[in-house]
């Protein structure tokens, strides 16, 4: 060849268009395109390749000594041509390389195509070895249809080497040589010698498969070789071709056939749309051996065209089976012309033999018949052998195959949520019909808490968790929910007391099962139920429980084999169940952690009437929170926040940041310095300060949001500021709704930025209401729909704050929801003038004696006398202190709330220390003395000086 034939046309750049994205369907062959997108899915680079390479790579003696004679044959041949001849097992791994010159093997070295390197697809791309194993067919590849860079200046054709009795390939051949002498009909002779090693090693195989195979042979009439295996099903020049799924579907059917005595004949409808036809035949071999013979007609489709089939004994071979067929299988035509003798009448009708002339020659258009066949077929419908077994061995094929299908889709299906409960409901699901007539799946109540359960055994309190059953009318087993206690004499308290699976198959003669509750399980004996399985759950040393399968119209009694699936599947599931109490435990410890960082029943103050709700996500327990914290003066601090996150680090960051808030609000900062030092905390958890180790997965950014307010009710004033969180509501009594419009203010842990206030006034009896952002928002509803519909909720009708958070969380949360959700509703009450009174006092000694006077005369006129020694004291001392010690203007106030409340402000920013006076000081002792005749006292900060206040327990109430 002067032009190298992948030089012409679009093929020069169309690897490199490829890779760069561009579509090359019309340059490139379908299968060197499809070769090349599996190539770049799994991220090879054409320029770099890393080669594996394995040591001491064999094929066994059987296939050896069936190989070496074809090997050494080819390689004679090519004694005058540069070409070699590499053998590979079925993993692409090159075994034995021979032949080519000199130049050319060192070239191959080069590109490390040698005895121990793998050349699969995935390894090296696009090459006869591996893509022939890819499609599992002969392949021919030349020049730039090379996906590596490196293998382009090479041609090359292999073909896989099939097992003709399991249909496994083996092995692959391989022949390379240099592109400019390569040619397409390389892949004609490496498919050839591929047949004749698959011819060698059907002569190893055993005298009954060889047999059965010759006498389906003689009951067609053709008496010549049994003709080679064809390469599969090629397309017409009008039509299409069969797939894999569609050849797939055959196989397995036929298989069910083999494995029915008492069928002939099934149809298929096959994925492609075609219709098949699947024809059973008995045949027997010359010395009484017996086996079964099914064959395929395609019908309503395009006609199918085979290749041409040699007759030499030299190159004869078999057809190919599924792996797990049995020891015999077959998948190639019939012999073209052959007549059709059926030896196994059709069900219901009388033995018939249908003979035509035996044909002389060969032929590569399909078989056909001249006449309509007795099942109703089409004259000239097309057949070939697709399988070949003995009934027994189909049956055991077929059983196989749906316990390999039954397996699949237990681990597809088994194990999608994280729920105890449902896992055992989908190992239920999943096992009936196709496995048991009846299931049902013990645990302990231990096991669905998330607990350990300690031992099981007989007697042991199990919980009926799962039931699933064919029959619809109840049964008189126990039902969900109910309480089983398994006598020790049953197989279900037998398995978990030996941690062994129990199979009862005949359940009549079972004494120990029926001695459980006579008068409930004869009736369900007399219903159908006829044999039993019992399986422990069993996961990482621990029994979680006990799997039951029934089965009633299945007439097949379980045997050995149905055991071993059992206990396969309920393994898995235990791992299953086992992973989902693992998880219930972390979550409830999450949640306990959590509800006992938050408020536990409600703050003593008067100030608003509150309700509140914590619902956790479903996702895990997650760190929002919500308190109400009384202050001095008879105002109450409302706070909401969310830490970012779920699980145990987000609950106790949590538990963190609600603690330093109630600190701080000892401290009585205003709101904005209190969201300050809460910022400066944030920020040093992030840098790890006092938190998790430096390399703990807990370790990472805080990220939290935060919104406080606070209300006085006296002035019925509230200020409020947000960190990054959403804007809370006002309801007014008359039902409008209103969003504070609150500074956007960052998220804590940011810093560098001040915290802005707002301040209003609330009419009496309006609600605030303060939420965390997955009440509003989801990845379903953005933030401002979730704004419009909570403002739709809460519009209207003045509700109590628990009506309110009832409608809200009805209208607004989902079933599921996906984040945690804190709801915090408070109702504002205002301290009314007939319970404050208030006195402007200079600063003059002489003023000391009219504030006792004035103390006493408000406490006659509230009817507190009890307290008027005590409050008289106070007063006296901290007005002297503010006199003494302080400047501007001096007030006294007192305050009648669920507390008796003093409080004296002055124009300074120093507050008063309490200490331990000496018993030589002549002062220092009425601080002191202060404390002590109060439930509490503190000092509180205000723009213009600050306030120290008391409080005293009003007479009835315990101090």
């Amino acid at each position: 060849m002067s032009v190298a034939w992948d030089d012409i046309g679009g093929l020069v750049d169309a690897h490199e268009r490829f890779l760069a994205g561009s579509l090359v369907e019309s340059d490139v062959r379908d299968s060197v395109l499809d070769s090349w997108k599996r190539c770049r899915s799994v991220g090879l680079e054409p320029h770099r390749l890393l080669v594996r390479y394995t040591e001491d790579v064999s094929l066994d003696e059987r296939f050896r000594h069936a190989a070496d004679p074809v090997l050494a044959g080819l390689t004679s041949s090519f004694a005058d041509a540069s070409m070699t001849i590499a053998l590979c097992d079925g993993q692409g791994r090159m075994v034995e390389r021979l032949g080519g010159d000199r130049q050319l093997r060192d070239r191959l070295d080069a590109v490390r195509f040698a005895p121990g390197f793998d050349a699969s697809e995935s390894v090296v791309g696009t090459n006869g070895v591996g893509t022939a194993l890819a499609e599992r067919g002969p392949v021919y590849i030349a020049g730039r249809e090379h996906f590596a860079d490196c293998l382009q200046p090479f041609a090359c054709a292999g073909a896989p080497v099939r097992d003709p009795l399991s249909g496994r390939i083996e092995a692959v051949l391989d022949i390379t040589c240099l592109r400019d002498q390569g040619d397409p009909a390389m892949v004609r002779m490496v498919r050839e010698a591929a047949r004749s090693i698959e011819a060698r090693l059907l002569e190893q195989a055993g005298l009954r498969e060889r047999a059965l195979l010759a006498a389906y042979r003689r009951a067609d009439g053709h008496a010549g070789d049994w003709p080679g295996q064809p390469d599969g099903l090629r397309p017409d020049l009008d039509g299409g071709a069969l797939g894999r799924i569609d050849m797939a579907v055959l196989r397995a059917k036929a298989e069910e056939l083999i494995a029915s005595p008492n069928r002939t004949l099934d149809e298929v409808t096959l994925p492609s749309g075609r219709t098949a036809t699947l024809l059973r035949r008995q045949v027997t071999g010359a010395a009484g051996e017996t086996g079964v013979a099914v064959e395929a007609r395609v019908l309503g489709g395009p006609r199918l065209r085979h290749p041409d089939v040699a007759t030499a004994p030299a190159k004869t071979g078999t057809p190919a089976a599924p792996a797990g067929e049995g020891r015999l299988g077959s998948a190639v035509r019939r012999p073209a012309g052959s007549p059709v003798t059926r030896s196994t009448p059709a069900p219901q009708a009388p033995a018939t033999t249908h003979t035509t002339t035996p044909a002389t020659t060969h032929t590569t258009t399909p078989a056909t018949t001249s006449a309509p066949t007795p099942d109703g077929e089409p004259a000239g419908a097309e057949g070939w052998l697709l399988l070949v077994g003995e009934p027994g061995v189909g049956r055991l094929a077929m059983l196989a195959r749906r316990r390999l299908e039954l397996l699949h889709d237990a681990s597809v299906r088994i194990g999608t949520t994280l729920d105890v409960t449902r896992t055992a409901e989908e190992l239920a699901e999943v096992t009936v019909p196709r496995f048991a007539d009846f299931v049902a799946v013990d645990l302990p109540d231990s096991v669905l808490r998330g607990e350990e359960p300690e031992a099981l055994g007989g007697r042991t309190a199990l919980r009926r968790v799962a039931i699933r059953a064919v029959r619809k009318q109840p049964h008189n087993l126990y039902e969900v929910g109910d309480t089983v206690e398994y006598v020790p004499s049953t197989p279900q308290a037998r398995s978990l007391e030996t941690r062994q699976s129990v199979i009862e198959p005949v359940l009549t003669e079972a004494d120990g099962w029926i001695a459980q509750d006579p008068e409930r399980l004869t009736p369900v004996l007399e219903a159908g139920i006829h044999s039993l399985i019992t399986v422990p759950l069993r996961a990482r040393g621990t029994t979680l429980g006990v799997v039951s399968f029934y089965r009633s119209l299945q007439p097949d009694s379980y045997e050995d084999d149905d055991l071993s699936l059992a206990q396969e599947l309920v393994g898995r599931a235990a791992i299953c169940i086992d992973n989902a109490r693992r998880y219930t435990r972390e979550h409830n410890t999450a949640l306990a952690l959590q509800r006992s960082l938050l408020p536990r029943g409600r703050s003593e103050q008067s100030a608003v009437e509150v309700a509140y709700r914590y619902l956790p996500a479903q996702a895990g327990v997650g760190g929002d929170w919500f308190d109400v914290i009384p202050l001095s003066g008879a105002r109450v601090a409302l706070v909401v926040g969310d830490v970012v996150g779920h699980g145990l680090h987000a609950a106790a960051t949590m538990g963190r940041l609600r603690t330093a808030v109630h600190n701080f609000c000892s401290l009585d900062l205003s709101p904005d310095d209190l969201l300050t030092h809460l910022d400066d905390l944030v920020g040093r958890l992030d840098r790890g300060e006092g938190w998790a180790a430096e390399n703990s997965p807990d370790s990472g950014i805080v990220g939290a949001t935060c919104l406080y307010a606070v209300y006085d009710p006296v002035s019925r004033r509230c200020t409020l500021t947000r960190a990054g969180h959403p804007l809370p509501a006002v309801v007014a009594p008359d039902g409008s709704v209103e969003f504070v419009d609150l500074p956007a203010c960052p998220p804590l842990g940011l810093g560098g930025m001040p915290f802005e206030t707002v301040e209003l006034e609330l009419a009496e009896g309006s609600r605030l209401v303060l939420y965390t952002d997955g009440l509003v928002e989801d990845r379903h509803r953005d933030i401002d729909a979730g704004l419009d519909d909570l403002r739709a909720v809460l519009a209207g009708a003045d509700r109590s704050p628990e009506d309110t958070c009832e409608a809200v969380l009805d209208a607004l949360l989902p079933a599921r929801p996906g984040d945690d959700v804190a709801l915090l509703v408070a109702r504002t009450h205002s301290l009314g003038a007939d319970r404050v009174a208030q006195w402007d006092l200079p600063s003059e000694p002489a003023v000391v004696s009219r504030s006792r006077a004035a103390v006493t005369a408000q406490l006659a006129e509230w009817g507190l006398e009890e307290l008027t020694f005590t409050t008289e004291l106070i007063a006296s001392e901290l007005v002297t202190n503010a006199i003494r010690h302080a400047t501007g203007p001096v007030q006294l106030r007192l305050l009648r709330d669920r507390a008796l409340i003093c409080e004296v402000s002055d124009g300074s920013g120093t507050s008063p220390r309490l200490r331990r006076a000496q018993s030589t000081d002549e002062g220092g002792r009425g601080l002191f003395l202060v404390a002590q005749l109060t439930e509490r006292w503190g000092t509180r900060y205000t723009p213009h000086g600050k306030v120290i206040w008391t409080e005293q327990p009003l007479p009835g109430r315990c101090r």
